[in-house]
């Protein structure tokens, strides 16, 4: 427990690991031995610093960490088959060595809210409509030469265009006018855009849309179970993930190992375990052995 909750290189390996699965859709892990032989620490390796090089067969057979130009060649096991490179992936139904990370999934998404919010950017710095329109009208049917309308255009942009110049008054030659436009009410709203984009890049996560604070999405009793949903749904799979890799990493020092959450240590899963407890204490037909496996401790 220690070993695993230990701070590697002021980062902490759990939250470290998670990340990376979910972004990423890899983990890789460096077993650190010390002097003794045994397990020192745990250190997270980035994953898009690591590659696999792949024997003649395709199996991994080692990794590459590169940092710059420096290139460092990792073995997976040790001189005495132990673990030495842990790598943890999410699924990916296309590639063999690679996981698919959750921001993968949803990347058309994160590009429709992006560009959402620069388009909402462009008419927050518009005053959200174009202003209007710079008409030449002579009455002799003349049009402006190349190098007047690049001057008008010059001077618009300079002095007109951009919060800082909203409602700032406009001297006009003779000839020119001004024609007021503005947006429709559909072109400037993309917040539903941005909502629904969101809500897709949440349940790519396995988050919950409501817990987002998305309109329409928020009640004190939907929180609630959307609280639930998301640690037993993803939370928990995630973090019993991770755990299982790091056991089966570290069996070759410790056989047998077992790593799992605590449940208990869960606040939002407080009344339920409340209920499990009570169940299990009232069953008369059961050993203690037996109840503190059903409670996970023990």
């Amino acid at each position: 427990r220690a070993l695993v909750g230990r701070a590697s290189a002021g980062q902490g390996l759990i939250e470290a690991l998670a990340c990376h699965l979910l972004l990423h859709g890899n983990g890789y892990v460096q077993v650190m031995a010390g002097a003794d032989g045994m397990p020192a620490e745990l250190f997270a390796l980035r994953p898009e610093r690591m590659s696999v090089e792949a024997d003649a067969r395709g199996w991994p057979a080692a990794y590459l960490y590169r940092v710059g130009e420096s290139v460092t060649r990792l073995h997976p096991e040790d001189a005495a088959g132990r673990t030495s490179v842990l790598h943890m992936k999410a699924l990916h139904p296309l590639d063999d060595h690679y996981g698919l990370g959750c921001i993968g999934a949803a990347a058309g998404a994160v590009a429709i809210h992006n560009a959402a919010s620069v388009w909402n950017k462009a008419l927050l710095d518009n005053a959200a409509r174009p202003s209007g329109a710079m008409v030449y009208e002579p009455g002799d049917g003349s049009v402006l030469s190349p190098e007047q309308f690049e001057r008008v255009k010059r001077e618009m942009e300079a002095a007109f265009a951009g919060a800082a110049n909203a409602g700032r008054p406009m001297l006009l030659e003779g000839g020119l006018s001004w024609k007021a436009m503005s947006l429709t009410p559909a072109e400037m709203d993309f917040v539903g855009l941005k909502a629904a984009a969101a809500r897709e890049i949440a349940l790519a996560f396995g988050v919950p849309p409501m817990l987002m604070g998305l309109p329409g999405d928020n009640s004190y009793a939907n929180y609630r179970e959307a609280n639930k949903a998301l640690w037993r749904q993803a939370i928990l799979p995630l973090v019993t993930k991770i755990g299982a890799a790091l056991a089966q990493g570290l069996d070759g020092w410790w056989p047998g190992l077992e790593i799992e959450p605590d449940l208990d240590a869960v606040p939002a899963l407080s009344d339920e375990r409340a209920a499990l407890w009570e169940r299990v204490a009232s069953a008369d037909f059961l050993s203690a052995e037996e109840k503190k496996a059903m409670l996970g401790i023990g």
